[in-house]
């Protein structure tokens, strides 16, 4: 074979590789499978030149080249460790006869942990069967037994990387044996160090605390071995203190021996730092002296440490006391004060001291790094562990795999995690496989000695063209990934709300949940209970979430204004939304839409039955951006797009009052959250009552049409009048209209008068049917004549009645007449038609203006309810709505010809226009600005707490608690939240009514 067609094969100096395989013995036609397989290799020039150092060591090398060409697993394994480890191709160079490690059953199967306990001890000698092994003097190793044991250790790596680079062994292997290996080190260190000083050994127990990744069976092949050393007295011991320190000798000499710089290098360093009080605290502690210092000085991140602490070499019996003190410890940690914002802080500490040079070559420590991950899923296994055992684990995989089964996490969240990490943990194995050193830098690419590691990292990770680009995009893509996932999981709200629940209340049992519901204020806990029960009884995935959730949603149904309206409604949509996979996945990550949700289900009904005719709607929640009015022409685009797809006027128009549906739960929502102020209330309301009565008018007008197989001969305008005129419209209105049309040239009038009032009697019907939807009624009783008067008149016909019959307070109501659907044209003349009836040239005389006054005195003697309290009649009550409108609607009649600016049909927009022309004062148009403008939001918020309209303060005192926390009013503790209500309204009306009574009758 050519050097041309070695390169080909991955070769980077083909001439050099045609040499060197000549040296091995090596024909590239005879051998063309171990020629392929080096050249498959992380780095086929890295392991031709291995293979030849190793024949050339080798005391028979024909035996190792006859098994490399007859065993095609042993030449995987064997070339794969070549061509990746430059330390373990040094191991096997001064070890030649280990390469048979890599061949036969036993290179392919695991061993467990017992097993290579067994096995290290034999190796220094000691019986794995004693209570206390001790080493032997002299074992087969001349150069002793701590030699002995490196040389072992480095013999099972190699075997462990020939599975793990030919893929028959997982990360999650690998990481387990490298941690029961470094265990099994350290039982048999602590053999040797007893061997060393028998009789100082002889005076104590000690146990060996694996943490870390250690601890968490994930260990790394080159890292740092974290552990704790607690001891005690042996039995007959006379003196603590000399056993202690005597303790503490035989830890060091265990840590040393792993640590020690030797022929066969470092293993790894053996590090007590997270011991209590770190490296100034003693090496060595009595149990005791471990528990009294978690329970009275440990600092947060200790408590994080000791999650992944397991007992791994020494006194069994020691360890498993350890363990069981200090478990109970680590998982109620997360209930101190500030727990989660302390672990939070620590992260941002962690990735603010890594160098800048390095931080986009770090992948363990920088953002997107494996700390990333390990942080996330140690935070949430030590807030949601408290309650849950199932989370308990100190592997970061498993303990990520029960967060997703038992919904802590999103199954998609979970798996992106669990790919990322491991990803990661491949590269972090394989940059540290090279040298056997610790390192998580990836190498600089614009070196050339690093790029050339970059592509044998790249080619170990299976990627062939270009494996250095190819593998740096998929590591940015995974630590972007890492990163969006870490923001999302690490710092979600719901942490902090389940921290902060006392202890015990995490997951309540039933029995625990009725005396805590009773102290929350829930009026009937037994009806409580049952639909907490309802709600998480069961093994699903769905009732472990709502187990989660529950008892942190319960405080937040108490801060409610009806708790048990709260708890009821939340039910009704879980069960309405049923199995839906993003409702539970959405309250879980997104805090804010759970406790809005509880605070919006506790506060309206008006919410609560809109939400259960459309549950999907609780994900507007989510975001404010969702819950501002929309557009108008969006609407519009949506409701024709309704009218097209279906074939019936009926669910035509039944799609499109789905539409108004929705708009009014968006509506209210921003209400009650205060996103969206009074008067964009009204307005949004409005637009979406435009909206709806236009598309069901077009509907109309076709059905009319092929019921009687022409085109209407009339053009037909729907003029809003009242608050629809001023888009002034509230939960409960009733939309006031007038009906317009304007036969079309040549037409018969009669027959043009017949079709329009078929086309609105045809609306009427389509807007008011029973659906699933509320109906829209249409009020047209402001209409010529009243009641008694003809539904639809004429354009011609307006103009005679008003010319000739119309009353003052006909035009007082004309000011408000807005055309709102239908023909514009048609509407733009209506309008020009009744200017001069509501602006009238010089205004309005004094005869006119008396009128008005007397009826403004009339309505307020006849038209108050009886029994109702003029001082909270939020409508025709002293300084309420109607007083601020008569107000201003004066004004408008006696000004409007002169002040264009007062030609408005809307409120607000009028007593503003008299300030700015010096016909109001500015203070008293604020006063009546805000007494309307607390009017209206209370008459909104009555609708909205009790699901049907009034426009009085309700008298039962709970229905006032409950309209007052839908105001925003709280308890303070000097005065309740009611008392502050009522005396706010009081006074802000009084003051109107002062103003009104100044200004309405003031010549």
């Amino acid at each position: 074979m050519t050097a041309g067609a070695l390169a080909r094969r991955g070769f980077g100096d083909g001439a050099r590789a045609v040499r060197l395989l000549a040296d091995c013995g090596l024909d590239p036609g005879r051998h063309a499978a171990v020629v392929d397989e080096l050249g498959a290799a992380a780095d086929p020039d890295q392991a031709l030149l291995g293979l030849t150092r190793l024949l050339e060591c080798c005391a028979e090398p024909d035996e190792l080249l006859d098994a490399l060409c007859s065993d095609p697993d042993l030449s995987a394994r064997l070339v794969k460790v070549l061509g990746a480890s430059t330390a373990l191709t040094d191991h096997l160079v001064r070890h030649p006869g280990d390469w048979r490690e890599l061949r036969g059953a036993d290179a392919a199967r695991a061993p467990g942990p017992d097993a290579l306990r067994a096995g290290m001890l034999h190796i220094v000698g000691a019986d794995p069967n004693a209570a206390a092994p001790v080493a032997a003097e002299k074992v087969d190793d001349p150069a002793g037994p701590a030699h002995a044991l490196r040389v072992a250790y480095h013999r099972r790596v190699l075997r462990l990387a020939g599975r793990d680079l030919t893929g028959a062994a997982d990360l999650e292997t690998v990481g387990a044996e490298l941690a029961d290996l470094a265990a099994a080190v350290l039982d048999a260190a602590l053999a040797i160090a007893r061997a060393d000083d028998p009789e100082q050994a002889a005076l104590c127990r000690m146990a060996v605390i694996g943490m870390g990744k250690c601890g968490g069976r994930e260990l790394n092949y080159v890292s740092d071995v974290d552990v704790v050393f607690v001891a005690e007295p042996a039995d007959g011991a006379e003196d603590d203190q000399a056993a202690m320190r005597a303790a503490a000798r035989l830890a060091a000499e265990t840590m040393r021996i792993p640590s020690e710089t030797g022929p066969e290098g470092t293993l790894w360093q053996v590090d007590a730092a997270l011991r209590p009080e770190g490296k100034n605290g003693p090496l060595v502690r009595a149990l005791s002296g471990h528990v009294s210092y978690y329970r009275r000085w440990a600092k947060t991140w200790e408590f994080q440490a000791l999650l992944k602490a397991r007992p791994i070499a020494g006194d069994a019996a020691l360890g498993a006391a350890y363990a069981e003190a200090i478990e109970p410890m680590v998982w109620q940690a997360a209930g101190r004060d500030n727990f989660v914002d302390d672990v939070q802080s620590m992260r941002r500490r962690v990735v603010a001291h890594i160098p800048p040079a390095e931080s986009e070559r770090e992948i363990k420590l920088s953002r997107g790094g494996l700390r990333d991950i390990e942080f996330s899923v140690q935070l949430l296994q030590l807030v949601h562990g408290r309650s849950d055992p199932a989370l308990r684990s100190g592997n970061t995989l498993a303990a990520l795999d029960s967060l997703s089964s038992r919904g802590y996490v999103g199954r998609d969240d979970a798996a992106g995690l669990a790919d990322a990490y491991r990803f990661l943990r491949r590269v972090e194995h394989l940059l540290q496989l090279n040298r056997l050193r610790r390192t998580h830098l990836l190498p600089d690419p614009d070196s050339a000695d690093g790029a050339e590691q970059l592509r044998r990292l790249g080619r170990a990770m299976g990627y062939g063209a270009n494996p250095v680009t190819e593998f740096m995009s998929a590591w940015r893509r995974v630590a972007a990934e890492v990163r969006r996932l870490h923001e999302k999981l690490f710092y979600r709200p719901l942490l902090h709300a389940v921290a902060r629940l006392p202890e015990g209340e995490q997951r309540l049992t039933l029995e625990q949940a009725g005396d805590r519901l009773s102290a929350l204020g829930f009026a009937d806990p037994s009806g409580a209970l049952r639909h907490l029960e309802a709600l998480t009884s069961g093994v699903s995935r769905r009732a472990s979430i709502q187990r989660t959730l529950l008892p942190v949603m319960l405080g937040w149904f108490s801060d409610a204004p009806d708790p048990d309206a709260g708890l009821l409604g939340f039910r009704k949509v879980s069960e309405a939304l049923g199995g839906t996979p993003w409702y539970l996945r959405l309250l879980r990550d997104d805090v804010r839409v759970a406790e809005r949700m509880a605070w919006v289900l506790g506060t309206s009904r008006y919410v609560t039955e809109l939400l259960l005719r459309a549950p999907e709607a609780v994900a507007v929640l989510a975001d404010d951006a969702d819950l501002v009015q929309r557009p108008t022409h969006a609407l519009v685009a949506e409701a024709d797009a309704a009218l097209r797809r279906h074939g019936t006027a009926e669910n035509a128009v039944a799609a499109v009052r789905a539409l108004r549906r929705r708009e009014l739960l968006r509506t209210a929502l921003a209400d009650l959250l205060d996103v969206s102020p009074v008067a964009a209330v009204g307005d949004a309301l409005t637009a979406i009552t435009v909206v709806t009565i236009e598309a069901a008018l077009r509907t109309a007008r076709a059905r009319v049409a092929d019921q009687r197989g022409e085109e209407p001969q009339t053009r037909l305008c729907v003029v809003g009048m009242g608050r629809f005129g001023g888009r002034e419209l509230t939960y409960a209105s009733d939309a006031d209209v007038v009906f317009v049309h304007e036969p079309l040239p040549g037409a018969d009038p009669v027959a043009a008068t017949e079709t329009a009032d078929a086309i609105v009697r045809e609306l009427r019907r389509l807007l008011e049917m029973p659906a699933h939807d509320p109906p829209l009624l249409l009020d047209a009783d402001l209409r010529p004549e009243g009641r008694s008067g003809a539904m639809v008149r004429t354009l011609d016909s307006y103009a005679a009645y008003y010319r000739r019959w119309s009353a003052t307070w006909e035009s007082q109501a004309l000011l408000r007449a807005a055309p709102v659907a239908g023909d514009a044209e048609v509407g733009e003349r209506f309008a020009r038609i009744i200017d001069p009836m509501r602006y009238p040239d010089g205004g309005v005389g004094d005869t006119q203006v008396r009128e008005i006054r007397k009826l403004k005195a009339r309505m307020e003697a006849e038209r108050l309810p009886r029994g109702a309290d003029p001082a909270t009649h939020t409508k025709l009550g002293r300084g309420g709505l109607s007083d601020v409108e008569w107000v201003a609607q004066l004004l408008q009649l006696r000004h409007a010809h002169e002040v264009p600016e007062l030609r408005t049909t809307g409120t607000l927009e009028a007593l503003h226009a008299a300030v700015g022309h010096g016909l109001l004062d500015a203070e008293d148009g604020a006063t009546l600005e805000a007494a309307w403008c607390l009017a209206a939001r209370v008459r909104g918020a009555i609708m909205l707490v009790r699901g049907k309209p009034s426009d009085s303060i309700p008298k039962p005192l709970r229905d006032q608690a409950i309209l007052a926390g839908a105001l925003g009013y709280r308890d303070d503790g000097d005065e309740g939240a009611v008392g502050r209500m009522v005396q706010d309204y009081r006074q802000a009306t009084r003051r109107a009514r002062a103003v009104m009574e100044r200004v309405f009758y003031d010549d």
